[in-house]
């Protein structure tokens, strides 16, 4: 009888193990199912907003010339850094801050501190029945805060957006923050901002000039460029994540050939290698 036993529960034990097996197989073959089919999709893309009409322009040349395509999703640089870390699967990152890009390198979440892309420019907006008068050195938003104009005034939020920080620092250097401060309408993103400054219901904004030339938003009132040394660069880097596939390398390559910088330098950033 104890051998009976014995024999058994040898072969419960061979039965389980091949059992433990069987499913350690399927657990692997369901990981690799995952890749290979996310592999197969078009590569989702993490983009600054300020890229909002060019990087469009830019994926639609892109699949003209290649036959390939890729997702775009557009957002906050410094939301896409957390959303990034915490493991979104998204295959290249193309922020408005290169610190980003350099902090998820250390990370190890980026292959390598990635490529300098574009400088970008902010400008001061107002809308069509705006009484906001833009100029260059503000001087009449500094009379229309005194007066009483500005009820409403939009900018991206500092917190998270490089184009909503550059925006507090051209209005500190102004000595312009604590006056308007109160009258901010605060945007997710700078593209969300500019649909604020745009709308009718804030004075005036400040936002990408990227956005402004484009018609969608630029037609809709009148702006001007700001110095570029009254802020800190918007020196905006781009870098491929771990994982990343074949497409997404093509245009990752593809983003600093020159058609693409063409349209970037149509959108008026200033472009690695060349003057400001």
């Amino acid at each position: 009888m104890p051998r009976k036993v014995d024999h058994l529960s040898a072969w419960t034990r061979r039965g389980i193990m091949a059992l433990s097996l069987g499913v350690a197989l399927l657990g692997v073959s369901a990981s690799i199912s995952n890749v290979v089919a996310q592999q197969s999709e078009p590569p989702n893309i993490a983009a600054a907003s300020d890229l909002q009409f060019a990087l469009k322009e830019i994926a639609a040349s892109f699949t003209k010339d290649t036959g390939k395509t890729v997702t775009l999703t557009f957002g906050s640089s410094g939301n896409f850094l957390s959303q990034i870390q915490q493991g979104a699967p998204f295959q290249m990152f193309m922020s408005a801050d290169e610190g980003f890009i350099q902090q998820l390198a250390s990370a190890g979440k980026a292959e390598g501190e990635g490529t300098l892309y574009a400088v970008g420019r902010i400008v001061l907006f107002a809308p069509r029945g705006s009484t906001l008068r833009v100029d260059a050195d503000i001087a009449d938003l500094r009379a229309a805060l005194a007066d009483g104009r500005i009820q409403r005034f939009a900018i991206a939020n500092p917190e998270h957006a490089p184009y909503g920080r550059a925006a507090e620092e051209a209005l500190r250097s102004r000595g312009l923050w604590d006056a308007i401060k109160p009258k901010l309408v605060l945007g997710e993103n700078v593209s969300q901002a500019a649909q604020f400054a745009t709308s009718g219901s804030a004075q005036g904004g400040i936002f990408a000039y990227s956005l402004a030339l484009s018609q969608h938003v630029g037609d809709k009132g009148t702006y001007v460029v700001l110095p570029a040394d009254w802020h800190k660069p918007l020196r905006q880097r781009m870098a491929l994540l771990k994982g990343a596939g074949e497409v997404a390398r093509a245009f990752y390559t593809y983003v600093q050939q020159p058609a693409a910088r063409a349209i970037f330098r149509k959108y008026g950033f200033v472009l690695p290698g060349e003057a400001s």
